[in-house]
């Protein structure tokens, strides 16, 4: 096994405090809910959807999680308000689990796509650009070779922030500067890539949603030079979120998933918001794998999504 074959303890302390405002806003308001009764009924329902919906999960997943518990309630006759907290925890893991997305361990790659395309896309101010600094960081240290595109080329700003990320983890970055064709540094850094070998490349693209048909038509334009040179390629289309806005990432992520397709989810922030039930509602709604979140500024802060470990830090309650 690995170095990252396992999850370290490290990362699940990571983990751990990313996620505690979060724990502490959802156990907080539990306990009230829940003081001096004894058993589940409909006003502590009530009040669980309220808490779950305050959270960020959303109104629909929190509509799914709180019939499953009725269900319950229903079948097993009588359930006290002590093993409420184990059923929550048992049903939002469940709901996790029926997603389309498999726990990853590490940060390996496809053996058989080399080099490995990335598209990252997102709106401006998601962190998308650090996402994609942290994620050269982690494949670097797991020993694979990275290059960086800097395709967002429509604000000076995000190519210079991503030029700069690639001297802090030393991994080479293609750009061609400000107002230039950002299909043209995918083909290059593409390109480059297969020249050389590389093992990655993580292309950043423009992040804006003026209008979804000048987006498709962008990304569209991208992918079509990409695959000049790689039939399948990109091999993945990465959606950066901001868990920390909450219900604005639902928004973000079905307007994007209506321009392209996306296949995978990075929700950055996490740590510094109690919106992380986001997660939830994101996973369940659009059934698109969350592979990445981001629990801190280090950087290796940015983890592998692992449903078990999320479940088990949000509900980790602290021993008195």
């Amino acid at each position: 096994m690995g170095i990252f074959g396992f999850f370290s303890k490290e990362k699940k302390e990571s983990l751990d405090k990313g996620l505690q405002k979060t724990n502490e806003n959802l156990f907080s308001k539990l306990g009230k809910a829940i003081v001096g009764k004894s058993k589940v009924d409909e006003e502590i329902l009530d009040e669980l959807e309220e808490i779950l919906i305050t959270s960020d999960v959303g109104v629909d997943t929190t509509i799914k999680v709180i019939r499953r518990i009725e269900e319950r309630v229903a079948r097993d006759k009588y359930v006290n308000t002590a093993e409420l907290d184990v059923i929550l925890r048992e049903e939002i893991a469940g709901l996790l689990e029926e997603n389309n997305s498999e726990d990853l361990s590490n940060f390996d790659l496809p053996e058989d796509k080399k080099p490995y395309i990335i598209m990252v896309v997102g709106v401006n101010g998601v962190g998308k650009t650090t996402t994609i600094g942290k994620l050269a960081h982690q494949f670097k240290t797991a020993g694979k070779s990275v290059i960086l595109g800097a395709a967002d080329t429509f604000r000076a700003a995000a190519v210079d922030q991503l030029i700069l990320w690639g001297e802090r983890v030393n991994v080479p970055v293609v750009s061609h500067g400000m107002n230039t064709d950002p299909a043209s540094v995918a083909f290059d850094a593409v390109k480059k890539g297969v020249d050389t070998g590389a093992d990655v490349v993580i292309i950043d693209t423009a992040g804006r949603l003026h209008t979804k048909v000048n987006l498709m038509n962008e990304l569209s334009k991208i992918k079509r030079v990409m695959q000049k040179f790689i039939e399948d390629s990109p091999h993945e289309v990465l959606l950066v979120l901001d868990g920390s806005t909450g219900q604005n990432a639902f928004i973000q992520a079905k307007e994007f998933t209506k321009a392209t397709e996306i296949t995978a989810l990075a929700i950055t922030k996490l740590d510094g918001t109690a919106k992380g039930g986001v997660v939830i509602g994101i996973s369940d709604q659009f059934k698109i794998p969350v592979k990445y979140i981001g629990v801190g500024e280090k950087m290796t802060d940015l983890q592998v999504f692992n449903k078990k470990e999320f479940v088990d830090s949000l509900f980790k309650k602290k021993l008195a």
